[in-house]
């Protein structure tokens, strides 16, 4: 096997643009778009590269095609199948059963961080810090006793999705009555369990990683930037905060690098990440987003695999603190799946 693959095929789904969409105002030109910009810049870095879209249940026909006309390296960036974000795990785990080399993390650690609770479990079993929760599975778990016996505020978030999908500012729940009724608006409205966790009240901060074992490498460290928020208004990445740029949430939640940071605190960023890294099994490239509490702990409030990488997105400004331009940074994340594959550090 040569030190670089030759021909990559960039995967994507195309389902979003009627069942995902739908009422939701994405534009559903931008997972194309991000899969053609990867394409684009594996093609500067030197490689053989196209993409291919996975549209609704075409997975076993994908699968043929690849097969007939085998790639070097999938370059995965499927995010759903036939409308559904849990659907995902199949792809990896079909890719293996075949033998077809693909970049990311596989079935298991998407499982992980699409099932929000067991990444609780999966954090909590490694000693990694992380905020206590519950899991909302219906109103029948809404017990007054037990809502009032909560240290409050607690902070809710859909079980199975990702992109800040669902939240907004009545998520930061104050008192038992206000998240009993905002976990039943989402409920009824995402048809979906609920995921509460206490609140911790801080700085965030954003982890890019990048690499396998030994040879993880932590891109420099961002955090978002709250100062331009409204006082009436939480400190938090609403859904609006990354997609409506007439919103105040977006001019509220600005991404900049780390400042202001002690050595002890950031090597304790760093070292709670690497260890969420490795209790969810992250591989080739993730991020880890952290609440720092006023005593200077960091707590792990997500685990993203196969985060994502377009071009405006956070991984690429931590990249280019890093000196990495778009093209390099695709390269990066190719070869390093790619020295994987051979069984070879990466």
């Amino acid at each position: 096997m040569s030190d670089r693959p030759r021909r990559i095929v960039v995967l994507y789904n195309t389902d979003y643009d009627a069942e995902l969409t739908a009422g939701t105002g994405t534009d559903v030109s931008a997972v194309a778009a991000s899969a053609q910009s990867v394409r684009d810049a594996l093609t500067a870095a030197g490689f053989e590269a196209e993409c291919a879209g996975l549209h609704g249940l075409e997975l076993f026909d994908l699968v043929a095609r690849l097969r007939a006309n085998r790639p070097d390296l999938v370059f995965n960036l499927c995010e759903s199948m036939a409308g559904d974000a849990r659907n995902e795990v199949a792809l990896p785990a079909v890719f293996d059963l075949y033998g077809l080399p693909y970049t990311g993390s596989d079935a298991l650690a998407l499982a992980l961080a699409l099932f929000k609770n067991r990444t609780k479990d999966a954090l909590r079993g490694r000693g990694v810090a992380t905020p206590e929760h519950r899991l909302l599975r219906s109103p029948a778990d809404l017990d007054p006793a037990v809502l009032a016996g909560l240290d409050y505020p607690w902070f809710l978030k859909l079980a199975h999705e990702d992109a800040s999908v669902g939240i907004e500012a009545d998520n930061v729940a104050r008192d038992p009555a206000s998240l009993a009724r905002r976990a039943r608006t989402m409920m009824d409205e995402w048809k979906q369990p609920v995921l509460a966790e206490r609140y911790i009240e801080g700085r965030e901060i954003n982890v890019t990683m990048i690499g396998n074992g030994a040879n993880l490498e932590v891109l420099p460290l961002h955090e978002i930037d709250f100062s331009a928020m409204p006082p009436e208004r939480p400190r938090i990445v609403s859904y609006a905060a990354k997609w409506d740029e007439a919103h105040v949430d977006y001019a509220g939640t600005k991404p900049v690098p780390l400042r202001g940071a002690s050595p002890e605190l950031i090597a304790a960023i760093e070292r709670t990440a690497r260890a969420a890294w490795d209790a969810v099994g992250l591989r080739d490239y993730g991020r880890v987003d952290l609440r720092i509490d006023a005593a200077g702990n960091p707590w792990v409030i997500d685990v993203n695999p196969n985060c994502d990488i377009s071009p405006d997105a956070g991984v690429c400004r931590a990249a280019a603190a890093a000196g990495l331009d778009y093209p390099r940074l695709i390269e990066k994340i190719a070869l390093v799946a790619w020295k994987r594959l051979r069984g070879t550090a990466a």
